[in-house]
């Protein structure tokens, strides 16, 4: 197992590393602009010789000239390669997160409708969000500022053994010693990072959950207790950053102090030859200036480390939904549905979520046009049903055909094409008007939408809006009631004008009134197309053209309304109930003439 999980983490770390390479020119142009840094550093460290030596002991006029022209140059050319080094790492740095971030965007919106179920949203926002932006911290601060000062300390070296190579063999004996930390207290910051990002992403979870239902909060007076439970996300998360600082700011001392063994030590031994004549202060003094140039990356590199190990624990998090394969798989080289009247067949259907078993032996089949309505008692399976013809699950068993084709062998993007789905929830986006209506079908025409909306009952309000047609609605349309938000809905429907329409208790949230303008808006929705409608008022469905009740998972009885009552079974105590609770019956829709069906 541990031999896996790293061959999966070398693997994303080589992913990480290809999205860099492809960046090459850009790269190289970087690196050329840090060795020109690294390069500037250590010519600083170079001339402290000339300086003392020439100048301050020698007395040399014509030094006096050329090196403080030399020291202009050099940090002339230091300032130039620091700012092209910078600008180029970070555009390559925000190049990949961008890359990484539509890769993660578009893939959750790939993965089916399970995976969405099981994860929360704040989680994924999270992801998206937090985590990617520590990975931008290492792909363009941490890793620019590794490269360069590991061009630094190799320059340096170079000046260090040039002027003293036994001196400079004995200092490093040191180096060794000041890399140990960094490789133990990386391995740390990343345990600890990975915790933080997990309780951030708990947070945000916390955030999207209490944000969106605060009306439920304050009605049932819960703010203390919710404040209460924010308080101990942020402790834990508190907790965490703390361990994380305390590695942080334990790496710097221990840093520090092994740069000082070694510095103690050249000031003894240097200073030693120095006395005895074996070396000149000029010599000594830059070698010294070298070596303190030289710890100074070194113990950068730790810091730089830890960054390195946070963004790593971050990618880990990416990848594993990257990396998360979807359960609807299509077909290479599966066909299109072709646009027309569609017949939907159910052949011994089965379907369980893990290991619960929801719809048990369906077979069912709904001619081209016809109007089918689902009823029966909640938890039944009626919307898991009719979730299986747009293929947001899978079956496990059996088939689903669209006109004696298997929806599995068929592309699935022509296949959702073909449906229009009118849920409870009605879904909008804080967008306008139009954009919502037209959301389905982003082409159609002014016209053609203001058409939807007058089929849907929804023009006479959209044009009483300041804004008419270009109002947003707000989040989730806030800014509606729910009969408008339905009918909103009920227009884009139309709008798309797909031949199989999917209603899943589409009026039963709302007012008698509104109901009664939505149903309306329903006859012109269904007209022409194959309908699934589940209803929880079964006094709305008198119109169809036959019922089905569904019962732990099995369809019970099957039939039109009247036979279905005069059975005297399932359905007829699901409406008897319905009447003695006082349900009001709205005004009922005219059932459809069988001659308006199709041919199968």
């Amino acid at each position: 197992m541990g031999k896996l999980s790293t061959l999966i983490l070398n693997a994303r770390h080589k992913r990480i590393l290809s999205l860099i390479q492809e960046h090459w020119f850009r790269l190289l142009a970087a690196m050329g602009c840090m060795l020109v840094v690294a390069a500037s550093t250590a010519a600083s460290a170079y001339l402290v010789k000339p300086v003392l030596d020439d100048i301050f002991f020698n007395k040399d006029v014509t030094m006096l000239k050329i090196i403080p022209v030399a020291v202009i140059l050099i940090y002339f050319l230091r300032g130039l390669g620091q700012y092209g080094q910078e600008f180029l790492m970070n555009y390559v740095g925000q190049s990949i997160i961008k890359r990484l971030r539509d890769s993660l965007y578009v893939h959750i919106q790939e993965l089916p409708v399970s995976f969405f179920q099981k994860e929360r949203t704040g989680v994924l926002m999270s992801r998206i969000t937090n985590d990617v932006n520590i990975l931008k911290s290492m792909v363009s601060t941490a890793f620019t500022s590794a490269l360069r000062d590991c061009f630094t300390i190799i320059g340096l070296i170079g000046v260090i053994f040039y002027r003293d190579w036994r001196l400079a063999l004995y200092a490093l004996i040191v180096l060794p010693l000041a890399f140990y930390p960094i490789v133990l207290f990386g391995k740390r910051i990343r345990r600890v990072s990975t915790g933080c990002q997990e309780a951030m992403a708990e947070m945000n979870a916390f955030l999207h959950e209490t944000f969106m239902g605060n009306k439920i909060i304050k009605a049932f007076g819960m703010e203390g207790i919710e404040k209460k439970r924010f308080f101990e996300k942020t402790q834990k998360l508190f907790r965490l950053e703390m361990k994380a600082a305390m590695v942080r700011a334990l790496s710097s001392p221990v840093m520090e102090f092994l740069g000082g063994l070694g510095i103690a030590f050249i000031i003894g031994y240097g200073g030693y030859r120095v006395i005895t004549g074996v070396s000149t202060p000029g010599t000594f003094f830059s070698f010294m200036a070298a070596v303190l140039m030289l710890y100074d990356p070194v113990k950068k590199l730790s810091g730089l480390n830890n960054s390195i190990q946070e963004g790593l624990a971050a990618a880990d998090r990416i990848f594993d939904i990257i990396e998360r394969d979807s359960d609807i798989a299509e077909e290479a080289g599966a066909p299109e549905i072709p646009s027309g009247p569609h017949s939907v067949a159910f052949r011994k259907v089965f379907f369980k979520y893990d290991t619960e078993w929801v719809l048990k032996d369906i077979n069912l089949e709904v001619k081209s046009g016809e109007i089918l309505a689902i009823v029966g008692m909640s938890g039944g399976g009626k919307t898991t049903l009719v979730n299986l013809i747009p293929r947001f699950f899978d079956v496990t068993r059996g088939a689903i055909y669209i006109d004696n084709t298997d929806i599995r062998k068929v592309q699935l993007a022509s296949l959702r094409k073909q449906i229009a789905i009118v849920t409870q929830e009605s879904i909008l986006f804080n967008e306008s008007v139009r954009d919502n209506i037209a959301y389905g079908n982003p082409k159609a025409s002014e016209a053609a939408i203001q058409e939807a909306a007058k089929a849907a009952y929804a023009h006479e309000f959209i044009v009483q809006f300041p804004k008419g047609y270009d109002t947003r609605i707000g989040e989730l349309g806030g800014r509606l009631s729910g009969g408008e938000k339905q009918r909103l809905c009920i227009a884009r429907a139309l709008l798309k004008d797909a031949p199989i329409l999917i209603l899943d208790e589409a009026t039963s949230s709302l007012d008698t009134e509104s109901e009664m303008l939505v149903q309306k808006a329903i006859e012109n929705l269904m007209q022409g197309r194959t309908t699934f409608v589940i209803a929880h008022r079964l006094s709305t469905i008198s119109y169809a053209h036959r019922i089905i009740v569904i019962a732990d998972g099995r369809i019970v009885e099957e039939g039109t309304h009247e036979s279905l009552m005069a059975l005297n079974g399932e359905y007829s105590k699901l409406y008897q109930m319905q009447l003695s609770n006082g349900e009001d019956r709205p005004q009922g829709l005219p059932r459809p003439s069988s001659a308006t069906l199709s041919p199968g």
